[in-house]
């Protein structure tokens, strides 16, 4: 698989955000907006980025989840939502990660992840919890 960011996403400022990724154009449910490589890093690593400003932008990584990795493209870019329209989809094998769609999306429309992993998790992760 090569790296595709369809042309219709943008990132603009998202609210109370910073920025997001947005669409210019309707995006049907089920479509694979994004396919991106990552750079893999270890459990050392992690660490160090642990200290930075990455650590915002990393990914956990690997069936153990040892590992992180830093998706290149937008896919660091896409913020979170617990009602997410979007998923993405970790290949460890071709060291990519893909964005699909999971309802349709209209023009203008900012897109979300849930950082939990599955698109409709309710976890309260890190930032949310008081």
């Amino acid at each position: 698989m090569e790296q595709m960011i369809s042309s219709y996403l943008f990132i603009a400022d998202s609210f109370n955000k910073g920025r997001g990724v947005f669409t210019s154009e309707y995006i049907p449910s089920g479509t694979i907006i994004e396919t991106s490589p990552v750079i893999v890093m270890s459990k050392k690593d992690r660490l160090l980025l642990d200290q930075t400003l990455l650590h915002d932008y990393i990914f956990e990584w690997g069936l153990n989840k040892n590992q992180c990795c830093l998706a290149l493209g937008y896919v660091s870019v896409y913020n979170h939502s617990y009602q997410s329209n979007c998923e993405y989809q970790m290949d460890y094998e071709e060291e990519l990660i893909s964005i699909k769609t999971m309802r349709h999306i209209n023009e203008g429309e900012e897109l979300f992840i849930n950082y939990n992993g599955d698109w409709d998790n309710k976890k309260i992760l890190w930032f949310d919890a008081k």
